[in-house]
């Protein structure tokens, strides 16, 4: 996909949790890099993050079963995030939960991130912010996605703002 005079997409992290509020706790996270490299993993809770929202969970589709069963160790994946991001900044549409759910995550591990998260509204233009949502439901529509997945958000917010910035340098 040719994005105009732009040469990389910024890197853009995105984080699916157990519930909307304070106790909340991330279960998923899923980043798209500048170069295209895309990494999705299903996080363990800690033995302390109980809590659980099933309205959350009829958005993302992942039970604490599917967690028990198939998602990484909070160190692990703490680890495989800065291995695979390095120190470089990461954008996300959702700055305010998802940093929270990254800052959760690491302290638990016991580790410092690498990284860090940004509010994708620091690189955004004026005439981008007026055409994202017309935007990224033509992106959504196109895609044709099935399943609500941390991944696939990265990738249509990484779409989406190549999209309206091409848009805009027209």
């Amino acid at each position: 996909m040719a994005y105009g005079n732009v040469k990389l997409p910024p890197a853009i992290i995105d984080v699916e949790a157990s519930g909307f509020g304070p106790d909340s706790y991330p279960i998923e996270v899923g980043v798209v890099l500048d170069n295209g490299e895309k990494y999705c993993t299903l996080v363990q809770p800690a033995p302390d993050w109980t809590h659980w929202d099933t309205e959350a969970e009829l958005v993302h589709k992942v039970s604490r079963e599917i967690l028990a069963e198939h998602g990484k160790p909070m160190r692990a994946v703490a680890e495989e995030l800065n291995e695979i991001i390095g120190p470089r900044d990461v954008y996300t549409d959702g700055w305010v939960v998802d940093s929270t759910w990254m800052i959760k995550l690491f302290t638990a591990a016991g580790l410092g991130a690498a990284f860090s998260v940004r509010a994708l509204e620091m690189i955004l233009s004026e005439s981008q912010m007026e055409i994202w949502h017309d935007t990224k439901d033509r992106i959504l529509k196109e895609m044709a996605l099935k399943r609500h997945r941390a991944s696939n958000d990265a990738v249509i917010i990484q779409q989406t703002y190549m999209a309206t910035h091409t848009a805009q340098s027209r």
